[in-house]
């Protein structure tokens, strides 16, 4: 006699990996836009100005044309990574960016983030779920799915 419900396929099957791509990536997308943003001076209380002196503080050079480049990186890869639009190349580029932020704008600050200051914890994160971003794709609820599969 069938229950109607089967524990260990409600939890193997892949049914509902599509919708947690989906959730993840445009949580993950909106976070980089926001920083990016933030860049910006339009959320938050930081602005381009006090990114290009920090950055130029930390020696890197031409910090107002890296800061640009940052900032670029995560509101157009963040909002190509929330749209499901070319996910694989967005990601990339913003593990190279959370990468090069890790090396250069925490660096000798340690792994956590609680550290004082903090250390590279939150941007490692990031690469990290880039990352799996890049080698999963961006799920069947995408617009990478249905410009490149057909789908109408």
């Amino acid at each position: 006699m069938e229950s109607g419900f089967d524990l260990a396929s409600w939890l193997l099957q892949p049914w509902h990996w599509n919708i947690a791509i989906f959730l993840g990536r445009v949580a993950i997308g909106l976070c980089f836009v926001t920083h990016g943003l933030g860049k910006l001076g339009l959320v938050g209380t930081g602005n381009m100005q006090g990114f290009v002196e920090f950055l130029d503080s930390v020696g890197v050079p031409m910090a107002p044309v890296q800061a640009r480049m940052a900032m670029m990186s995560e509101i157009g890869g963040g909002s190509l990574l929330a749209l499901g639009l070319l996910t694989r190349p967005a990601c990339l580029l913003l593990m190279v960016t959370m990468i090069i932020a890790a090396r250069i704008g925490h660096k000798g600050a340690g792994y956590l983030i609680t550290n004082n200051p903090p250390g590279a914890e939150y941007t490692i994160n990031l690469a990290v779920i880039c990352g799996v971003f890049a080698l999963t794709g961006p799920g069947v609820i995408s617009l990478d799915y249905i410009l490149f599969t057909g789908i109408r």
